[in-house]
């Protein structure tokens, strides 16, 4: 039996826990098959025989980018919104939606003159969430529901 499909609105603040970034910012795409996450300095580097891809990751609420290593990385073809093809670094990092944890493929991309600096494309959606157009921050919303939740709970004594 299949799960009934969340709503997720137009835009929304994500969680990404294996590269240490909360409540970023991003936009539900339904025109994009693969998701995008924002980073600059994509770069291979050589350790031993091994290349492992290396990038900026940029965090828009002012804090400092970081460095981040990957081992496990592919590269293809990506149109873009203007419908040019262009080869992107491709990695898999898990996303929180909604209190659930998601492993997926995010493209890597030079998002800083777009508004958000994550897209969510149709793969990660696909049979999982209903898109509302009209709302916003409907994830966030239900994660700041269940901290306020978690902290009104009375706390037993030792």
């Amino acid at each position: 039996m299949l799960k009934p499909k969340q709503i997720i609105g137009m835009t929304d603040l994500v969680d990404f826990p294996d590269l240490g970034l909360f409540d970023v910012q991003a936009k539900v795409d339904t025109g994009a098959y693969t998701s995008s996450l924002h980073c600059k300095e994509v770069r291979l580097v050589k350790s031993g025989q091994k290349k492992i891809l290396c990038f900026l990751l940029i965090d828009k609420t002012g804090k400092d980018s970081r460095q981040f290593y990957c081992d496990q990385f592919s590269q293809r073809m990506i149109r873009n919104s203007f419908g040019v093809a262009e080869k992107r670094y491709v990695i898999e990092t898990r996303i929180v939606l909604f209190g659930r944890t998601i492993r997926t493929e995010f493209t890597l991309a030079d998002r800083e003159a777009l508004k958000n600096p994550v897209l969510l494309g149709r793969k990660l959606l696909r049979n999982r969430f209903l898109v509302d157009v009209t709302q916003k921050n409907l994830s966030y919303q239900k994660k700041l529901n269940s901290e306020l939740s978690d902290d009104s709970q009375p706390s037993l004594p030792d």
